[in-house]
């Protein structure tokens, strides 16, 4: 069989002023035209459908309608989980509406799906945090241990209250049990989980620029060796880069958002996983890149005139600038680069002369000229930046209206 895993779509996020919507709107398009072209049997979505717990009316129709579409119209079981940015009632509201259409979206740990039948595929099974289904086209079944993101009081409610008890235990224990019920070697064997997941001994993996950290009581972070044995592919959620922390033979997978949402993601390439399986053999994965979404580019320039230019031949692209010069930006500098581009997010000055150290003690004579107290505070409060000759005449017009 064939799945799509894909995560972190952040419906109706937002960079500094600028929206994702229209952008969202295409590469979730591209998603769908991915999963038609590889003729996958099951779509899995590992949290963070939305960037809020209160999205706008245009993300939430998006959502559904790709969905739906995703879903081929009910031939096609599509699951989703909330994540930390998920409000997990919101997630679970449309769920006896959504079967209709083969969706499954589970807000909360521990979720248990009534079992239903639809003409190409049925919920045969279930159990807390575990479903099991089988497709007309497959003659093996397909079971899922399914964990949305759990905030501590969430936790504390599903998982019960063991202040000595680690999350990674607390997680192991239930998975192992679920595991042991449930998944043998005759059907294919997956966790979905929206989580901040390593390799035990691994170097640190640091979350996103401006995404919410993940903290779950005392637990920052879950080990990828508690996972069972008998799973043979982990589809998570949470990290925006596509990686494996598992092995080849079992791997851990963070499929990465759909668009760079931070520049700390900028120069990367999304992708969504394309996994082949089959009971009681290990499975392979291909990541496929995706194309849509505006580039986002971080430059530093010395000159106006070298910012502007770089900006006419990148057009399609959201830019943090950072502008060197000796002295504050004239108004009409600052007009002429926002002018040359519609994508700018950040413009940073910066002052050329790295001596000046803005918390240099000094003593202020108070009996020296306004206009070079004006100076001198001016440059204070700006990194060493000095006030050009437009800001002198427009103090001085203050000082003597």
């Amino acid at each position: 069989m064939k799945i799509l895993h894909t995560a972190d779509w952040h419906l109706g996020k937002k960079l500094d002023r600028f929206s994702r919507l229209e952008e969202q709107v295409l590469v979730l398009n591209e998603i769908v035209e991915i999963a038609d072209e590889q003729n996958v049997d099951l779509i899995l979505i590992a949290g963070d459908l939305f960037d809020n717990f209160n999205p706008s009316v245009e993300a939430t129709e998006l959502f559904y309608k790709t969905l739906k579409r995703l879903s081929l119209n009910g031939k096609r079981p599509v699951i989703a989980i909330s994540g930390n940015h998920d409000s997990p009632n919101l997630i679970d509201a449309p769920d006896p509406l959504a079967r209709e259409c083969g969706i499954i979206l589970i807000g909360h740990p521990k979720a248990k799906i009534n079992p239903f039948e639809l003409e190409h595929f049925k919920i045969s099974n279930s159990g807390e945090g575990f479903i099991e289904l089988q497709l007309k086209s497959l003659n093996f079944p397909v079971r899922i241990l399914h964990t949305p993101y759990a905030n501590e009081i969430r936790l504390k409610e599903y998982f019960g209250e063991n202040k000595e008890e680690e999350l990674n235990k607390v997680l192991a224990e239930n998975w192992s049990e679920i595991a042991d019920e449930f998944c043998d070697e005759h059907g294919v064997n997956l966790l979905m989980a929206h989580l901040y997941m390593n390799k035990k001994g691994a170097p640190i993996i640091e979350e996103p620029e401006g995404e919410k950290p993940i903290k779950i009581g005392n637990a920052t972070l879950i080990y990828s060796d508690i996972i069972p044995s008998r799973i043979q592919y982990t589809a998570l959620g949470h990290l925006h880069g596509f990686r494996n922390i598992g092995t080849a033979e079992k791997p851990v997978v963070y499929s990465s958002s759909p668009l760079c949402y931070s520049f700390s993601e900028a120069g990367q390439t999304k992708y969504v996983s394309i996994i082949e399986a089959e009971p009681n053999k290990e499975v392979s994965y291909e990541k496929l890149p995706l194309k849509n979404g505006k580039k986002l580019v971080r430059k530093t320039f010395d000159s106006v005139e070298k910012t502007i230019e770089w900006l006419n031949e990148n057009p399609y692209s959201l830019v943090e600038l950072t502008l060197e010069s000796e002295t504050f930006l004239k108004a009409e500098e600052r007009k002429m680069i926002y002018q040359s581009h519609d994508g700018i997010v950040h413009l940073i000055p910066k002052v050329k002369n790295q001596e000046f150290n803005e918390n240099k003690l000094q003593e202020i004579n108070l009996n020296q000229d306004i206009q070079f107290l004006f100076k001198d505070y001016f440059k204070s409060k700006n990194g060493g930046q000095e006030a050009n000759e437009e800001l002198i005449n427009l103090f001085n017009e203050i000082l003597n209206p």
